[in-house]
Formats: C-alpha cells, structure tokens, sequence
C-alpha cells in the first residue's frame, strides 16, 4: 500500500544526525478537485483489498517484552501487524462496499495518507463486504503530532550539579535564551533522589515494633503478586513533553515502541477527527462520517487474546490485556486491590481514574455499611422491648377509620402489628445518630478521595496538565473557524464564540432543561393518581390477601410502575440532553461532557428521585381529616399513611427502586453484550467449526465485539452517583442502602473490568486530570443530604412526635427521662377520635363495622391532633399538635446546623493534600529555583570569559 511523509518538515534523530523528510502536500484538505476525484482509482475497488483466507494466524500478541528479530516473523501471524510483519496496526476502520459514501471516504483516505498514515485494507473473512482499512502512523507522523498534543514521555534529564545522577527535570522551560527542563517525577526513586526523609529516634522504634509485629501476621491478601505485574517504563522515569528538537533527552531505546499502543492509537485518533472528507466548514472528522454511516466502526486493537493456554505463573503473560484478565478482570481476584498503574497503561488515564474512584467510594462504604447494619440490628434486637410496637400489636379494641372512600372497611389497629415491628427496624434510636453519622461520612469520603486522586494525578503526571492542553472540539473549530481571537494563556489564534451567541444557546438549553423537568413531575403526579384511584380497586378486589393488604399492594405496584416510567423516559432524556448540548457548541470535549453530564444528571435524579421525595414529604401530610378530606379535582381522595406511619411506604420505594435499578444496569451492562457477543460466536462456529474463531485475525475478532458506550464513562459514573444519592439521601429511612451499595459495588468493579477487558472493544485512551464535574456533583448530593435527612427524622417518622410524648405528656413529663416505660399510653394519645356518622356520603364506608362489636360503630380512630366532635371546636388542631410542630422545625434547624458545621470543620482539617505528597513538591520547587539560579549564573560567567576574552569591557557587571 502506498504511504506518504507527514505534511510538513519533520527531523528525526538517527544515530546522532538529523534527517529531514521533505513535506509530500502542505495542505491535507487540498483533494477535492473533481478531476482528481474522477481520475484518481476507487480506494474501495477491489483490486487494492487483500482478500484474506483462513490462515493460522494465533491469538497470542507481541510479549511485554520484544526481543531482537524474532518479532517480525511473530507478527506476521497475529493479526496485529501489517502484513509485512513491521508496521504495528495503531487504528481499524470498517466500512461496506455496498455502503453508497464512495466518495466521500476516498477523499478522506486520500488526505489521511497525506497526513503521512500508511493504510492497508483487508477483506472480512465472513463477509466480503466488509472492509476493514488498517492504519499506521510511521515514528515522524508520531513524533510530529506527539509535540502537538504535548504528550509526555520518558526523559533522560540533565542535573547541574551532578551531570551523572538523575534529578527532578522536566517540563520544559526558557530562561534568557537557554532551554532549561523541570517538575520531574519518578515514583521509584523519588524519595531517594530529592525527598529528604524526617527521621526521629521515637518514630523509628514504633516502625521496628511495627514491622516486628507484622511479622507474626499473614501476607495481605489483597495485595497483588509484584512478580506478575511488569516494570512499567513511563511511571520508573521522569516524562516531559515531547519535542523533537529535544529529541536526543528522551530515552528512545526502539523507535517502534517508544510510544506505546494506547498513545499511538490517540494520536492516530487525533490525526482522524481533523482530516477532512468534503469541501465545506462541517465536513471534517471522523465522527460525522459515523453518524452518517460512511464508516461502520472505528477502533483500536486489543494486544492480543485474554486467555492463554499457559499459566500466569510459570509463563508469564501473553500480552497487557491478557494481565489484566488475569490480576484484575478475572472474578477469582475479587478481593485484590486494583492494579491502576497497569488499567491506565492500557486504557488511559480517564478510565485509570474512573477504576480508582470507584475503588476508593466501594473502600469507603464498608464503614459505613458497617454502622448501618448495626443500627438495623439494634432495632432487631430492642424489638421486644419497643413499647409502641408493644401497645400497636395489643390495641385490638381501637378501631380505624377507613384509608379510602366506600370500599374500604375499618379495621383494628392491632391488624398492622406486623408494620409497627417493621418499622422499628428502621425507625429506632439510633436512626438519628446514623443519619449525622451519613452526613460526615460523605464529607470524608468527598475529602479524603482529593487527596488520593492528588497522589494519582502526581504518580500520573497530570498535576501540571491543565485544561489549555485540550484540544478544541473539531465541531467548534468548524462552526467559529471565522472568528478567532488570540488565547491569553498560549498566545495563538483560536475560534471564538461570541458572549450574545453563547447567552442565547445557553438560554434555549436551560428552558429544554426545565420543560423537561416539567414532564417529570407530570410523571409523578400522573403516578400519584394511580395510588389514590387504585386503593378503592385493591380494597374491593375479590382475594382476601390483596383487600386486606391494599395499602401495601398500591404502593408495590405504583414503584414498580415508577420503574417502568423511569426506564422510558430515560431514552427521551438521553436524546434531548444529546440535542441541547450540540445546541450550546462547547469549546473542548470535557466542556462538552460536563454540560452533557449535568442534564443527564438532573434529568436522571429528578426522574428517579421525584417519587420518593413525595412519599417522603408528601404522602398523608395534606389529606384533611374524616369528613373534610382534602381531594384530587375534586374528586379523589388523597392517600393516606398506613395507621403505622409513613416510614414503611418509603422503606418500599427504596429498596424496590435501589435493587430493580442496580439489578437492570448490571444486565445492561453485562448480561446484553454477553448474549449479543455469544450469538456471534455461535453464527461463527456454526459456519466455521470450533476452530475457525481462532484463526481471526485480531481486527476480525474485535470487530464482532461490542462498540463502549457512545458517551464514554458517564453511564458508568451515572450509576454510581445515583447509587451514592440513593445512600445518602434518605439514608436515615432505609440503614441497609449502604451494604446493599457495598455488594453490588464489589461486583461492579470486577463486572466493569471484565466488561472492558473480555466483551467490549477497546475504547481510546484518553487523559484527564480528575473525575470532572461529577466531583461537584457529589457534593451537592452530600448538602442535600444533610436536609433531606433532617426532615426524613422530622416529619416523615414519629422520632419528634414519641420524643414530646415521652417529655411533655408521658409518664415521665417534667422528670428528664425518655426511657420505654415513659412511652406508655403513646399510641392513644397520637389518635383522635371522629364520629361516624360525620362521615360524608361519598366517604361513607360500606360495612357499618357492626362484624367488631355486634352492633354498628359510633366512634373510629386517625392518625392525628385534633380534638373530638363533642369539643367547642370539632376537630380543631391540639396543643399537642403545635408543639410537635415546633419540636419538628426545631430538630430540622438544629440539626442542620450542627450537621453542616462538622462536615466545614473536616473539611477544614483535612489538607486538600497529604503531607508527605506536600513536601515532596516543595522539595521540588526549591530545586527547580536552586537549577534555575545555578544555569543562570552559568550563563553570566561564559559571558564574562567571553567578554575577557574578546577584550571588551565587563566593568560594573554581575556578578
């Protein structure tokens, strides 16, 4: 296949001499002549396709270590390689010859070889119309676009005062005209080389008890076996920003694999998303020739097979991704700490960063998995003891009024025993202190994950990448290619949006933004009609366990029908978020994801959370009393708590929620691409046999895997923080959220990682600094929490309302004591009494309740503080009732205070970074000032001898 030079003039350093490379075109999006495009021949003819057959091509890819010339003769057969066995394949793209965009993609080839790509194209082995085109980008097209990108990589740095010991310079700076290097890393020798220790004669004592102690201790399980995990290069030495004329720093040991394949592939991606396929502004990138279906897929390859009939152990791995199946995707190593330094290898650093927060939050939850389930316990074992529950399971001589209108019957209160245990169990003493608890605990968790993500990003090389370094999306450049302005921080021309033209985009969005939430509480409140209409069905159906659990039975099927919405709707928020944000034009792809990400987010959270939060707030709060029931148009009743409180219902719509939701996604995820993955496997043996799967090559069998999600990690982030609301929201009404997130996380790691290893292709590397702006999400999810708690403690469960009882009006009133037995008579006096025959004619029940006593009833019981009929005003609000009121804003007030203060306070105590990551960058400094100085005053003295030396006058001079 042909191939051509890069564009412009490149050096490259060979032996010590430079050789230069005359530019083969100085514009790559010159090709649309229609001469040429008539004249030149079709890149989909067959003539240029090598029609592959089923040759023995093997699984294994290159070793992690290539040796001498026995690589070519390997390559050859691995289907990682050009055929010539040298070129490595950084990039496929798939097309159909069938597919009518002829045109367009030969233009596109044409100025993808004139970037300096060499190409070569390969007919599927089980559908001749499927065309997979190889690329390769040659060691002067990496190094030309690897300046461009300012990709970092291993630096043989250069120290004044020791030419023969490494020191700490990197990063590429000028001062007076000399090319100084500094902000080096390595995280081997780091401590050794520029980071003094702080010993003490106290500390040293307590590490060798320490280390004595720990020698009558097992080996940590977790940790991983050192000798199976290789010597990766780029984290053992200092990195900076490539530079060709620098090039004679780096340490280049094989041209071949200097970059390694997840940074070959980037910058292959790179080159791709700027070449043009059609004359005009927008007709660029390969993204838009995916959408429009010119391409089919484009992807990099897997290094090879994750399986290998040999152990680990004794023949070492394969290849990258056959070490990550077997340290980290394998689900035999569930319990082993993750291996980050090899998933940002291989994957990058967006999805490194990804599998460490998700590692640190599944860390994070196993205390507080831990208190939660001892709160469920308590409340298990004090059950017994619990004098409310006590006295609803004896009260068979207090009636109920009805929960709904007609066919409701009245019930005894003593029916819901079995309700007021159940919510014990959740609703007990220590569901205050787990709720303050909950509300710390995700202040430490946000505080002590920057400070691990600031030790990654250090170990990473990210400290010093900033936003500036990323490229402007290919999309804005098209639109504002007109309007440039110069960049204050770089100081080149850019494409610039004008401040009228973002203000009115942004406004569109945020209107999308509110109609849509609009449609989600008219959502809810079409779900709310479903309860009110159906209690009355469920009260009248024909089986006694449906009628005599009707309350239960609508709130069941009312969640499992939110579900179904929320499933629906999803698909409708998906496409309209995707509309609004290509609405706005973001300048870069994180722009892009964060404006992406905050709609997906409120859309989802409001979706998924809007009817909790009306069976937490709402539910039973605003339905009147007997005889003057508030109504729905006029029409329906509202709902009613059950006569055991509100606590239940909620408990419901979590649990049904948190494990129908986590249950789905973990299908989604896994359960889809391992069907989709085995039917293709299975059309392949059935054609093919057994064996004809393993004579792919690499391309093919990639190719029959499934594409990553289109919008990267965000479903994988949307989960985990929909599951972290879930966990901390209305932590204080449902204890065991967070072991229930704990289980699923374990599983979700090494799910995602198998995912990622063994059934998705492989996605393109890509660099970020931190998770973006699901950080702040997070935090705004974390104050949330401290209110919502506060009023789940206060109006949703009977904490305040047993609390006044047991203070004011108990048996231990004016005495300072709330113990159990100061709850006696509680029951009684939380219920007030209403005259039946008060009732309204469409209110008015069936049954008389004569099936009770023998005769019909004159009197029933509601859950509320008013007085009887028989007072001067019927039915008016208690004393009682106002002091509950006032204790309830009180706790809501008092509680948030405290709660909000103690997580400032951490968040003031605890250091954005560690102290030891502190000084070891101070250290850093203070030799970059003591090099700078050193260099500059090198530079005065050559001066100086120069000066003497030439006769001129150096008098007055410094020094």
């Amino acid at each position: 296949m042909e191939a051509s030079s890069s564009g412009s003039t490149i050096s490259s350093v060979t032996g010590g001499k430079a050789k230069t490379h005359q530019p083969v075109a100085k514009d790559v999006n010159i090709f649309f002549d229609e001469l040429e495009g008539v004249n030149s021949p079709s890149k989909d003819d067959d003539s240029l396709l090598h029609h592959g057959n089923l040759t023995s091509t093997s699984d294994d890819a290159s070793r992690l270590e290539v040796v001498g010339e026995e690589v070519p003769d390997k390559n050859k057969t691995n289907g990682l390689y050009f055929r010539d066995g040298k070129c490595r394949i950084d990039y496929i793209l798939v097309y159909r010859k069938s597919n009518p965009q002829t045109e367009k993609r030969e233009v596109f080839e044409r100025n993808i070889r004139a970037e300096g790509l060499q190409m070569e194209k390969e007919s599927s082995l089980t559908n001749s119309d499927i065309i997979f085109v190889k690329l390769h980008a040659p060691w002067e097209v990496l190094g030309k676009y690897a300046e461009l990108m300012n990709v970092r990589m291993p630096f043989r740095p250069f120290n004044p005062f020791n030419a023969g010991a490494p020191c700490i310079l990197v990063r590429c700076c000028f001062l007076n005209g000399h090319f100084i290097e500094i902000n080096g890393r390595s995280r081997r020798s780091r401590r050794k080389i520029y980071y003094l220790h702080r010993r003490y004669k106290f500390m040293n004592r307590i590490e060798k008890q320490i280390s004595r102690f720990r020698g009558w201790l097992p080996r940590k399980p977790m940790k991983l076996d050192k000798e199976t995990l290789p010597d990766l290069e780029e984290n053992d030495c200092y990195t900076a920003p490539f530079s060709q004329q620098r090039i004679h720093h780096f340490i280049i040991h094989n041209k071949d694999t200097f970059f390694n394949n997840a940074t070959r592939s980037r910058i292959v991606h790179h080159i791709l998303q700027r070449v043009k396929y059609e004359e005009g502004k927008n007709k660029i990138g390969l993204n838009r020739l995916l959408s429009n279906g010119s391409y089919e897929a484009a992807f990099p390859l897997h290094e090879g097979s994750y399986r290998s009939k040999n152990s680990i152990k004794t023949h070492g791995a394969e290849n990258h991704r056959h070490l990550l199946y077997e340290c980290w995707a394998s689900w035999g190593v569930w319990y082993k700490y993750q291996p980050l330094d090899l998933v940002r290898r291989y994957f990058g650093e967006k999805i490194g960063l990804y599998f460490a927060w998700l590692g640190w939050y599944t860390g994070m939850l196993f205390p507080a998995a831990f208190i939660g389930l001892f709160v469920f316990l308590y409340g298990v074992t004090t059950l017994n003891h619990c004098q409310v529950s006590k006295e609803v399971c004896q009260a068979t001589d207090i009636i109920m009024c009805p929960i709904c209108d007609k066919y409701c019957p009245f019930m005894r209160l003593s029916d819901s025993c079995i309700y007021a245990k159940v919510t014990h169990l959740f609703d007990n003493g220590a569901t205050v202190f787990f709720a303050v608890f909950m509300a710390v605990w995700a202040t430490v968790f946000l505080e002590f994950w920057k400070r691990r993500r600031a030790v990654i990003a250090y170990d990473w090389d990210l400290i010093d990448w900033e936003e500036e370094e990323e490229e402007i999306r290919p999309q804005f450049e098209a639109k504002y290619s007109k309007k440039e302005r110069m960049n204050p921080i770089s100081g080149k021309p850019e494409p610039y949006q004008a401040f009228a033209d973002k203000c009115s985009r942004l406004i569109v969005s945020a209107s999308g933004i509110f109609f849509m939430i609009c449609v989600v509480i008219a959502a809810v409140f079409g779900i709310v009609i479903y309860r009110v209409v159906t209690v009355s069905t469920f009260a009248a159906f024909k089986w006694a366990l449906i009628r005599n659990n009707s309350q239960v039975a609508t709130t069941g099927t009312a969640v499992c029908i939110n579900f179904c919405i929320i499933m629906l709707l999803n698909v409708l928020y998906e496409k309209v978020a995707l509309f609004l944000t290509n609405l706005e034009q973001p300048r870069t792809e994180s722009e892009w994801e964060n404006s992406f990400t905050l709609k997906m987010f409120l859309f989802q959270f409001v979706n998924l959370n809007s009817s909790t939060f009306y069976i937490a707030f709402f539910l039973g709060r605003f339905t009147g009393h007997p005889g003057a029931y508030l109504r729905l148009i006029n029409r329906w009743r509202l709902e009613e708590c059950h006569p055991s409180g509100c606590l239940i219902d909620l408990c419901m719509q979590m649990g049904i929620i948190m494990v129908l939701k986590q249950t789905w996604n973990n299908f989604m995820e896994l359960g889809y691409p391992l069907i989709q993955n085995w039917w293709t496997r299975r059309k392949l043996r059935q054609e093919y046999g057994t064996q004809g799967k393993t004579r792919f090559p690499q391309w093919e069998k990639d190719y029959n895997l499934q594409p990553m999600n289109a919008y990267g990690l965000f479903d994988e982030y949307l989960e985990m923080i929909l599951q972290f609301g879930f966990t901390t929201i209305f932590v204080a009404a449902f204890p065991l959220a967070p072991l229930l997130a704990l289980l699923n996380n374990i599983i979700e790691i090494r799910l995602d990682a198998y995912k990622f290893v063994t059934q998705w292709r492989r996605p393109l590397a890509s660099r970020a600094k931190d998770i973006g702006i699901w950080y702040g999400i997070l935090e705004g999810i974390g104050i949330l929490s401290v209110i919502t708690n506060a009023f789940v403690i206060a109006v949703t469960s009977d904490f305040i309302p047993r609390l006044v009882y047991a203070y004011k009006y108990g048996p231990c009133a004016g005495q300072g004591e709330a113990g159990q037995k100061c709850m006696v008579g509680y029951v009684n006096a939380s219920l007030s009494v209403f005259l039946v025959s008060d009732f309204e004619n469409r209110s008015e029940p069936t049954s008389n309740g004569s099936e009770f006593s023998g005769s019909p009833l004159k009197y029933c019981r509601y859950r509320d503080y008013r007085d009887p009929p028989h007072s001067p005003v019927p039915y008016g609000y208690t004393l009682q009732f106002w002091h509950v009121l006032a204790a309830r804003l009180a706790f809501i007030i008092v509680f948030e205070h405290l709660v909000f203060c103690i997580k400032h306070l951490i968040s003031y105590l605890i250091p954005d970074l560690p102290k030891d990551l502190r000084d070891r960058m101070r250290r850093e400094k203070y030799l970059i000032q003591e090099m700078m100085y050193e260099a500059e005053l090198e530079r005065l003295q050559k001066e100086r001898k120069e000066r003497k030396k030439n006769g001129k006058s150096y008098h007055n001079e410094w020094p």
